[in-house]
């Protein structure tokens, strides 16, 4: 039953409407399950929620939210991964409320975030579970938790006519967190183009996702996206993941045309941690899409993932390298499923005067980077960062967006709204690239340019150097980054060693001195500092990238001499 296609919708305006509309049409279809890991060896606890089951469950807790706050109050998601984080989420926009999507106090390495967070968006009440009720009473007066809601509290509720739907923190990789305005509108907008853009609108697929639910990317793809259209979305927790990222791949496997999202870190992660004896009982035909957002996609993950998998059976037109960012809800361009995975080699030299030309692959002054497809629903251009102009195909410039999904602007922030948002509707991301071929390339992060001697470095690629350089280097764990000097910017790499790896091992100073001659030779740098540090010492952001800013303050504030070496 679950695997027929489901019928069109109509047109709503929230997505509590949309539940209530299959709750209606298809009320015993499986809308939602959450696979739990209880123990380390656990092949998953399956909690299902079907669509009639998710409109009561949403009635009551939004009827309950209703006793604890005005409409337009903000609410703050509390809750671990799971069926009640769901819940909760959809309760509150149906409610009127603004849902602030967090997660409980005590996530490893983001109690700042969550502190600066809760201070900036006021929230009257907070949504949670009843394990964390304790933890979470010290935060604000007035909770919920959501299991503790019975059934007989629904009751029939008023479509919303708010504005706000909820409040997307920015994850803070280059500035303090900021609350995007998420409208009703943009989110449901945002959920079709990524439907169509992924060919979900047309077939159905099965949502499989572990990414944090307070996160954008999960947010849109594992909740918004499948509730739009109907679909059944599997969920599982990060951390179960990233004990066992074979868990992931069984979920796939187990559900047909199943459709996922990851950072480019999980798919090198799977490629080297998965074993042959997990592989064994594998069949990864029946994905349609896997989804790498990082910025840039490099076709060498693909390729790694794809060789790691193709005795699998796991086809390589599944890969699509997509972009989007928080202010823009989240999706914004991405190659389409079934179509090869398209390669840019590009000359670094011309690349860092603004001009992406090609360049042979081989080249070891070549960099590789993916196509991100096109927008669907939306309009991108390059521009000039400072004059604004329109820049032709293979210029460099700032990526800007126009559309729907793009957010109303950030929240008690008129100034920076104006900045980034503009009066003209078009977004200014702050994000570089070129347009090549018809494809979206991402080439990085306008505020993270190095610029030493009047030549521009983009971070990643240097880190792309470094992490190549010495097998006791953690991939995707180092960051690269300018600060001050007195004859200008000096380049300093703080890079965390592998887990396998004991630091007093490791000949740390060859490692240095191999660390800055690649960077040298294969970039004409001179690297200032180069720190090894251990696992986790490297701070991310809340979606899991490393964050250049907060480890450029720490490396000035000294946090690194201990540890480093240079």
């Amino acid at each position: 039953m679950d695997n027929r296609r489901p019928p069109l919708a109509p047109a709503f305006r929230s997505l509590p409407e949309y539940v209530h509309h299959w709750a209606q049409t298809t009320p015993d279809r499986r809308a939602f399950t959450f696979v739990d890991h209880p123990a380390p060896d656990s092949r998953g606890v399956h909690r299902t929620l079907t669509w009639r089951r998710l409109d009561v469950r949403i009635r009551a807790v939004a009827a309950r939210l209703a006793e604890e706050a005005e409409p337009g109050a903000r609410v703050a998601l509390l809750c671990p991964q799971g069926l009640e984080y769901v819940t909760g989420f959809l309760a509150t926009l149906a409610a009127g409320l603004i849902a602030v999507p967090l997660y409980p106090p005590g996530l490893l390495g983001q109690g700042d975030r969550l502190t600066a967070v809760l201070a900036d968006a006021r929230p009257a009440v907070v949504v949670t579970t009843s394990r964390h009720l304790c933890e979470v009473r010290e935060l604000c007066d007035r909770v919920v938790a959501v299991d503790q809601v019975p059934d007989a509290a629904a009751r029939d509720l008023e479509p919303t006519d708010a504005e706000v739907a909820y409040l997307q923190y920015t994850s803070g990789s280059t500035r303090t967190p900021a609350g995007v305005e998420i409208s009703h509108a943009n989110v449901v907008a945002n959920a079709r183009q990524a439907l169509s853009a992924y060919g979900a609108d047309a077939h159905p697929v099965t949502c499989v996702g572990w990414l944090p639910l307070y996160h954008d990317m999960g947010l849109v793809l594992s909740i918004a996206a499948p509730v739009v259209r109907g679909l059944l979305s599997v969920l599982m927790d990060p951390v179960a993941f990233l004990h066992e990222p074979a868990r992931w791949l069984r979920l796939l496997a187990a559900h047909p045309r199943a459709l996922s999202a990851a950072p480019n870190f999980a798919y090198d992660y799977c490629a080297s941690a998965v074993t042959d004896a997990q592989k064994a009982d594998l069949r990864l035909d029946g994905v349609v899409a896997l989804i790498n957002g990082s910025e840039p996609v490099r076709p060498g993950t693909a390729d790694r993932f794809q060789a790691a998998f193709a005795g699998q059976g796991l086809v390589a037109e599944t890969h699509c390298p997509s972009y989007g960012l928080a202010e823009a809800t989240v999706f914004v361009s991405a190659a389409r499923p079934g179509e090869p995975l398209r390669r840019f080699a590009l000359d670094r030299d011309a690349l860092a005067e603004g001009k992406a030309l090609p360049a042979r692959p081989d080249d070891p002054r070549a960099v590789l980077l993916a196509g991100c497809g096109t927008p669907a629903g939306q309009q991108v251009h390059i521009v000039d960062p400072v004059s604004g102009a329109l820049l032709s195909e293979g210029e460099v410039g700032e990526i800007q967006v126009r559309g729907p999904n793009v957010g109303r602007g950030y929240w008690n922030q008129e100034e920076q709204t104006r900045r980034v948002f503009g009066t003209d509707g078009r977004l200014r991301t702050g994000d570089l690239g070129t347009v090549l071929e018809g494809q979206l390339i991402v080439t990085g992060r306008l505020k993270d340019l190095i610029v030493v001697d009047g030549r521009n470095h983009y971070p990643q690629d240097l880190e792309a150097t470094v992490q190549d350089t010495h097998p006791a280097i953690r991939r995707d764990r180092l960051a690269a980054f300018g600060v001050a000097g007195g004859s200008g910017e000096r380049v300093v790499v703080v890079a965390e060693h592998t887990r396998t790896t004991n630091l007093a091992e490791i000949d740390v100073p060859a490692l240095v001195r191999a660390v800055r001659a690649a960077v040298s030779g294969r970039h004409g740098v001179r690297l200032a500092d180069v720190l090894l540090v251990p696992p986790g010492t490297v701070p991310r952001t809340s979606s899991g990238k490393v964050s250049r800013a907060l480890t450029r303050e720490r490396y000035l504030a000294g946090a690194y001499a201990a540890d480093g070496a240079a």
